[in-house]
C-alpha cells in the first residue's frame, strides 16, 4: 500500500503501561503439564533454526537442517504420542553463502530456507549492494528473506526514506518472502518501534522482526508487545495479516511460552501457526528437548543426550 503516516504519526505509547503488561501476560495465564508440552511442541514447529557465525561451513549447516528435519528424539515423540507427526522446524536460516547447501541438504522436504540480506546485521551499504544481495540469496534458493532496515531512517523520522528502501527490497525478493528486521534495540523509543513496524508493513514486509540478534538489547515483551500492537492495528484498518518474529537473546523453553501467550492474548489462535510467526533461535531447541523429555521421563536429560543443532 502506499505510505501512510496518518496510521502513526502521532500514536503515542505509554511506557509504564506497556512494561506492566508485558509483565503481567505470564502471570495472568500458566500452562502446566500435559498443555505445556503441547506449546513446547507447537513452538518447535515455529523455529527458525538459525546459524549466523563467522565460522559456519557446509558441515554445520547439513547438521543444522538434519536437526531441523528431526527436531525431536523418536523417544520423546513416542512418549509424547507423536511418533507420526511430521513434525520440523519452521525454517533454516543462514547466510546467503550457506543457502547452496541449506538448499541441497532439505531437498524433499518442505522447509524453507531463510537467508538474512542487506548487509546484516548493520545494514550499513549501499541499497544496490543490499538489493543485489537479495537477488542473490534468492537466485540459490532462499524461500524467505531477512533484511535490515537503515535505523538512521527511523532515528530521523524520515519514513519515506524507510518506505522506499523496504519497498525497493520487497520486489527483489519476487516470490520469497520477506521478513524486516527492525533492530528495535537501536530504535531508541516504543514510539519509533510502532511507527517503523507501521512503514515496513505498509512498504510490503510479510513478516516484522525484532533483532538481528547482534545488538546489545535483543527481543524483550515490552517491544514485542508493541509491535504486536501494531500488527492488529494494521490488520484492522488493511485487512491484512502480517507475521511476528521475535529474535535474539531467546534461549529457554519459558520463553518460548511467554511468547506464545502473548501472541495468543493479543492476536488469537492463528498467530501460533509457522505462516504468521516464528522465534529466531537455536539453542532454544535443546531446552525444549530437555523440558520435555522431564515430562516423559520425569528426569532432566544432560544437553550432550540430544542431538545439537
Amino acid at each position: 500500500m502506499a505510505l501512510t503516516p496518518a496510521m502513526f504519526e502521532g500514536h503515542g505509547v505509554n511506557l509504564s503501561a506497556t512494561r506492566q503488561r508485558a509483565a503481567t501476560l505470564t502471570t495472568r495465564r500458566t500452562v502446566k503439564k500435559l498443555h505445556q508440552a503441547a506449546w513446547l511442541v507447537n513452538a518447535v514447529r515455529c523455529i527458525d533454526l538459525t546459524t549466523l557465525s563467522g565460522d559456519d561451513t557446509e558441515g554445520r549447516v547439513k547438521r543444522l537442517c538434519a536437526k531441523a528435519r528431526n527436531p525431536l528424539a523418536q523417544h520423546l515423540k513416542e512418549g509424547l504420542g507423536i511418533a507420526g507427526m511430521p513434525l520440523t522446524t519452521g525454517a533454516v536460516c543462514v547466510y546467503p553463502t550457506m543457502v547452496a547447501h541449506a538448499v541441497k541438504a532439505l531437498r524433499g522436504t518442505d522447509i524453507p530456507v531463510a537467508s538474512v540480506a542487506t548487509g546484516f546485521p548493520a545494514g550499513l551499504m549501499p541499497l544496490k549492494l543490499r538489493l543485489e544481495e537479495i537477488r542473490y540469496a534468492v537466485g540459490e534458493g532462499a524461500g524467505e528473506i531477512d533484511i535490515v532496515i537503515t535505523r538512521e531512517h527511523v532515528l530521523k523520522n524520515d519514513w519515506a526514506a524507510l518506505y522506499d528502501e523496504v519497498a525497493a527490497m520487497r520486489e527483489a525478493c519476487g516470490k520469497a518472502h520477506l521478513k524486516a528486521i527492525l533492530a528495535t534495540g537501536d530504535l531508541k523509543t516504543l514510539r519509533n518501534v510502532y511507527a517503523a513496524s507501521m512503514v515496513a508493513m505498509q512498504a510490503g514486509a510479510d513478516f516484522i522482526k525484532t533483532s538481528t540478534g547482534k545488538e546489545s538489547v535483543n527481543a524483550t515483551l515490552p517491544v514485542s508487545l508493541v509491535m504486536v500492537r501494531a500488527l492488529r492495528d494494521y490488520g484492522e484498518m488493511t485487512g491484512h495479516r502480517i507475521g511476528f518474529k521475535p529474535a535474539g537473546g531467546i534461549k529457554s523453553a519459558k520463553e518460548a511460552l511467554a511468547w506464545q501467550i502473548l501472541m495468543k492474548e493479543e492476536l488469537g489462535r492463528p498467530w501460533l501457526e509457522p505462516d504468521l510467526f516464528r522465534f529466531g533461535a537455536s539453542s532454544m531447541l535443546a531446552d525444549i528437548e530437555r523440558q520435555l523429555e522431564h515430562y516423559v521421563t520425569g528426569r532432566y536429560a544432560a544437553f550432550s543426550r540430544h542431538a545439537l543443532a
